[in-house]
């Protein structure tokens, strides 16, 4: 029963009522605290203080500050009057329907922050993605306007040399034109009777045959074009990926984990362990070990038994019975943690919740509550309870079970 604290101290003015509580050495972080416009409870074990307010307050505007050894809490009235005392006389059945009610509201509370979160991050990674798409998008359009800008550059290039060549290709037809008709054969640079009063030194050049005339220019050379581009392949490496799809359209962390859950699956199955191989043949049965597992926790050989399973579960750890049964074994050898831990390792196997399952569920929902309980963290222990209620609702033993608990809660008998 826990012990109820009476050396608290309250002042008030026409809108605001404060609350000192003295923690009595205890931690700050063991500290609970449920609030609602009409009652208020802190929590700190052993000790417990509880208190339905004279008139209702506004939870929102209403703060807590815990520390320094005392939680000084700030309350806001809904009404700006002055109360005639901080707490109000009613029956228990009234006491027990704002307990519960307070309970319920901070477990809604809890599961609408909760949901807040989950959508949040799903906002953020989604923004995240739309982020990544943008950048790969301009990173893409970059590149395709470079390829476009080397395209052309590429084309007016081999625009100009085929210009080039077209011209070379006319002059040298002209040429042939003319030697053909002869005019550069036979026209004489200068005749007798225009030639009496030049100079006796002058020579009259005649074509052979071969040459042109003097007076004609030597053919134009040919300019130089550049080298023709060697040729190559470029070799692509993509990032080795088990899914088909691109890595900006996958979910990388649900892909992860479902590799890990399959090579868990690999193992599972995976007999040729090192420290097995001086087992028996029995012995690698899985089903063998929890039998005998489950005989030498009914012996009361607790140890022995988790050493059963232990060994069974390295055989398989797809059997939710096998972590179920360890965690009943932790829970008499006072491993609670271990206990926990078996019993959610139960319920994550058990999924999804069916009618064939229901038995193992509600073992493993018992087992969880239970070691939160020994451990007394009630509140968690209290909500496997009641998930192994709502399995079996006629079952009084459990009934009774989560009524104590939620008694102890409360902070009542």
């Amino acid at each position: 029963m826990p012990l109820i604290v009476r050396d608290h101290t309250w002042t008030q003015n026409q809108n605001t009522v404060y609350i000192s509580v003295p923690l009595k050495g205890v931690k700050t972080a063991n500290v609970h605290v449920i609030c609602t416009d009409e009652y208020l409870k802190v929590s700190f074990p052993p000790f417990l203080f509880e208190v339905f307010l004279f008139g209702p307050i506004n939870e929102e505007k209403s703060e807590a500050k815990i520390g320094n050894g005392v939680a000084v809490f700030t309350l806001q009235k809904r009404r700006d009057e002055l109360w005639e005392q901080l707490f109000t006389n009613i029956d228990k059945d009234k006491q027990k329907q704002i307990r519960e009610q307070a309970i319920l509201k901070v477990q809604e509370k809890e599961a609408e922050k909760s949901k807040a979160k989950a959508a949040r991050i799903q906002q953020e990674k989604k923004y995240a993605l739309e982020t990544m798409m943008k950048l790969e998008n301009e990173e893409r359009d970059r590149i395709q306007k470079m390829k476009n800008e080397e395209c052309a550059r590429a084309t007016a290039e081999m625009d100009f040399w085929r210009e080039t060549q077209r011209k070379t290709a006319e002059e040298n037809e002209n040429q042939q034109k003319l030697r053909g008709t002869g005019i550069l054969d036979n026209q004489p640079v200068c005749q007798k009777t225009e030639c009496a009063n030049a100079t006796p030194a002058v020579t009259v050049l005649h074509n052979t045959g071969n040459t042109t005339s003097g007076q004609i220019s030597k053919k134009q050379k040919p300019k130089d074009l550049p080298a023709p581009r060697s040729a190559g392949c470029i070799k692509i490496n993509f990032t080795p990926r088990v899914f088909p799809t691109a890595l900006r359209e996958s979910r990388v962390p649900e892909e992860e984990e479902w590799l890990k859950k399959q090579a868990e699956a690999r193992r599972a199955v995976d007999t040729d362990l090192a420290e097995l191989d001086d087992l028996k043949e029995e012995e690698r049965n899985p089903d063998w070990l929890k039998e005998k597992g489950d005989k030498l926790f009914m012996a009361g050989n607790y140890q022995a038994a988790v050493n059963a399973y232990n060994l069974a579960i390295k055989l398989n750890r797809k059997i939710p019975a096998l972590f179920s049964n360890r965690a009943a074994c932790h829970l008499k050898l006072r491993n609670l943690h271990k206990a926990i831990e078996d019993s959610s390792q139960a319920l994550e196997l058990l999924t999804p919740a069916v009618a064939a399952n229901a038995p193992g569920r509600l073992k493993a929902h018992v087992r969880r509550g239970t070691a939160f309980c020994e451990l007394e963290l009630y509140v968690e222990g209290l909500t496997d309870y009641q998930a192994a209620l709502r399995i079996d609702p006629h079952n009084e033993a459990l009934r009774a079970d989560t009524d104590k608990i939620r008694e102890i809660i409360q902070g009542t008998t």
